[in-house]
């Protein structure tokens, strides 16, 4: 296959909300290039892009893939992303590497809550934009409906260079507005099109369009606007020129018209991404940091120092871990040594390979600008950069979002436990916003991500690919205890059974400390009443003891114990017995010091559109969370607010369902609080029925 450079690539991420038909758009584009024999569908799993099982499973893509077409001799590299909100960083990762982004609506439902987050993280990366409104074939869809809810949220730089032939079942074709020629397609999804006249009844419809488009191509550059004015028009170049770098500057986002499930208007959709859209190498230079962490610019050609960005990681079970980057300056050689320089070691990268979905085409080298492949990296992840010793060049990559949801998760099978641990690892580095650990408190192993379905999902591929059946819980939620009086206390331990006795005596009192003092110690004995070796004895019996709890089985924090007397034997005394002792004295002192729950307070920021924000507050208060402030960003307000976790632990899809999906959360640990005490006892009571359940069960 022909080796690309830079100004012949075009690389191009598909996004948008789900159900508008990303991946039947991509799979319509490869198969009108040539680069594909047949129309796959979602619904019997043969698209080129959705090739999990779990994606074929439900009908929808979960994960970013990679296809390429070539088309007027130019490489399109297609990244396929998903739809839903719990995956939407899969799409800012591949908006982060491409150099353009393919927005894709349905013409029946229009803008929706994810259409809105991508063109957010186009505009945060600057990238210039194409909209296409798809499913024009189907019932209810509207040109003008979707185009006007368009520029309602996106601005009147979305303009259309594209008109329908008909709507919904009557959807056959497309007039251009820059060429001004119309195509006809046949209905039979060959893609076939002959180019007809513009109809007569929308010839006057289709001019207007097009003086429309020509002035707004001409307000973006003050020569275009002489001409303009000059001339009453622009010539078919002028406009072009025009157009290609007012799309560029992202100043125009062009607006084409498709159906995939027909297979009407590819071929005009792939001449308006070669046609418009930039080339990889339009952008001559690129940042990056050096060795030390210092900025720097370098140039982004093929002749300069190679670097690569890794995007993406997935498990093929042929290849087994396959690393996605983009080639940012430099050329890639497959059977060479690189270094990765994010962790700062040698990496031998093998076959480069081109990426068709889930099939791979090795090839020799990657320029500057393209997309591909290498399987089997020792130790490179996503995010990592790859350059040479020489040039270490680091590339920064996106960072994930802290995880909205956690579940306890635990193995089936006893055996399983370390297979499991094994298995999360494999996902984290296909999916690095799940996260995995154990909870030192729970002692629970927690899985977290961005929703219930995210964890899910993550539980099936445990199953299907790993072999591990898991069970999920809702996570404990990590309660304290604590004091809220001083008292003194008395522990003696004494034990005679033939030979050598036990014994040790301790006075200790204790009093409440600060939120977060966690535990003091203090050592006030005089006079030897006890010997200096068995005073960490005592400690460490009250350690022990206090990790425990009193109330309810869980950590007592926030107090100090002072050791003031005690007495012991020189024969029976010993180690054991002063911590045997030192643990009835913290027995005795909880008892009186008025023990109490603390409870973990989060401090949670919500965002959503306006409209929402009275319903959110009211239900937030309903979870005995305060609201601290409401912070407003355009038509997307923020709420602060303190919520005790036990109330948070389903929030994510209560908030989905107020918002209508279009809120988001972010919740971090803020401090303890004292439980209130109608919820302690209760708190109370369920530990003091898990124990006797315990208990009885052995």
């Amino acid at each position: 296959m022909k080796v690309y450079s830079g100004s012949e690539i075009r690389n191009v991420a598909v996004v948008g909300h789900n159900d508008t038909g990303k991946t039947s758009l991509v799979t319509q584009l490869l198969f009108n290039a040539g680069a594909i024999t047949r129309l796959g569908k979602i619904d019997d799993g043969t698209t080129v892009t959705d090739f999990d099982q779990d994606e074929i499973d439900r009908k929808h893509s979960i994960s970013t893939a990679v296809a390429f077409a070539e088309w007027q001799n130019t490489k399109i590299n297609f990244i396929d992303t998903p739809g839903f909100g719990i995956f939407v960083m899969e799409a800012r990762s591949a908006l982060r590497v491409v150099d353009s982004a393919a927005i894709v609506v349905s013409g029946v439902t229009g803008v929706e809550v994810s259409t809105e987050r991508v063109w957010k993280f186009a505009e945060e990366f600057e990238l210039p934009r194409l909209v296409v409104i798809n499913k024009m074939d189907r019932e209810r869809a509207s040109f003008t409906r979707t185009l006007d809810a368009l520029q309602n949220k996106f601005g009147k730089n979305v303009v259309p260079i594209q008109l329908p032939i008909g709507e919904e079942k009557d959807f056959t074709g497309v007039i251009d507005l820059v060429s001004m020629k119309a195509w006809k397609y046949a209905l039979d999804g060959s893609g076939k099109f002959e180019m007809i006249e513009i109809p007569a009844d929308m010839k006057s419809e289709a001019d207007d369009w097009r003086a429309q488009l020509i002035e707004k191509v001409a307000e973006g550059d003050d020569t275009l606007m002489e001409r303009f004015f000059d001339q009453g028009g622009l010539s078919q170049e002028e406009l072009l020129d025009g157009l290609k770098r007012e799309v560029s500057h992202h100043q125009i986002f062009p607006v084409v018209l498709d159906s995939a499930a027909h297979n009407i208007g590819g071929h005009a959709i792939l001449d308006a991404i070669v046609a418009l859209l930039p080339p990889a190498d339009e952008v001559k230079t690129i940042d990056g940091k050096d060795k030390k962490g210092e900025p720097i610019t370098f140039e982004r050609r093929a002749e300069a120092f190679p670097s690569a960005l890794v995007f993406k990681t997935f498990s093929d079970p042929f290849s087994g871990r396959v690393s996605l980057f983009r080639v940012y300056s430099g050329t890639l050689q497959s059977d060479h040594t690189y270094w990765n320089t994010t962790k700062d070691h040698e990496e031998r990268v093998g076959k480069l390979q081109l990426i068709q979905g889930k099939q791979q085409v090795p090839v020799s080298e990657l320029r500057a600008g393209d997309i591909g492949a290498v399987a089997k990296l020792k130790d490179v992840h996503t995010g990592d950069s790859l350059a040479t010793a020489q040039h270490p060049i680091v590339l920064e990559h996106i960072h994930y979002p802290e995880a909205a949801i956690s579940f306890a998760v635990e193995a089936k099978a006893r055996g399983d436990e370390d297979k499991l641990g094994v298995a999360i690892g494999r996902i984290i580095e296909e999916d690095p916003s799940i996260k995995f650990g154990r909870d030192e408190q729970t002692k629970e192993f927690l899985i977290s991500g961005q929703g219930q379905l995210h964890v899910e999902i993550v539980v099936s591929k445990l199953k299907k690919k790993y072999g591990v059946d898991v069970i999920l819980h809702p996570p404990k939620v990590p309660y304290r205890e604590t004091i809220t009086k001083p008292a003194d206390a008395h522990g003696r331990h004494k034990k005679q059974s033939g030979g050598h006795g036990q014994f040790a005596d301790c006075k200790i009192s204790v009093e409440p400390l600060a939120r977060g003092a966690d535990f003091e110690f203090v050592d006030e004995i005089f006079g030897g009443s006890i010997p200096r070796q068995y005073i960490p004895a005592v400690e460490k019996g009250i350690q022990d003891a206090r990790k425990k709890g009193f109330l309810a089985g869980f950590p007592m924090v926030d107090f100090r114990v002072r050791l003031k007397d005690g007495q012991y034997h020189d024969v029976d005394s010993s180690e054991m017995a002063f911590k045997i002792a030192g643990s009835l004295a913290y027995q005795q002192a909880m008892e009186q010091a008025r023990a109490t729950l603390l409870e973990p307070i989060m401090h949670v920021d919500i965002s959503a559109p306006a409209e929402y924000i009275g319903d959110i507050m009211g239900d937030l208060n309903s979870r005995r969370g305060r609201v601290e402030g409401v912070d407003a960003d355009g038509d997307t307000q923020t709420v602060k607010a303190r919520v005790p976790l036990a109330e948070m632990l389903t929030y994510g899809s209560t908030l989905r369902s107020i918002t209508q999906g279009r809120g988001s959360f972010h919740m971090e640990s803020s401090h303890y609080e004292e439980v209130p005490r109608n919820l302690q006892e209760k708190i109370i009571n369920e530990h003091k029925k898990a124990q006797a359940e315990h208990q009885a069960a052995h």
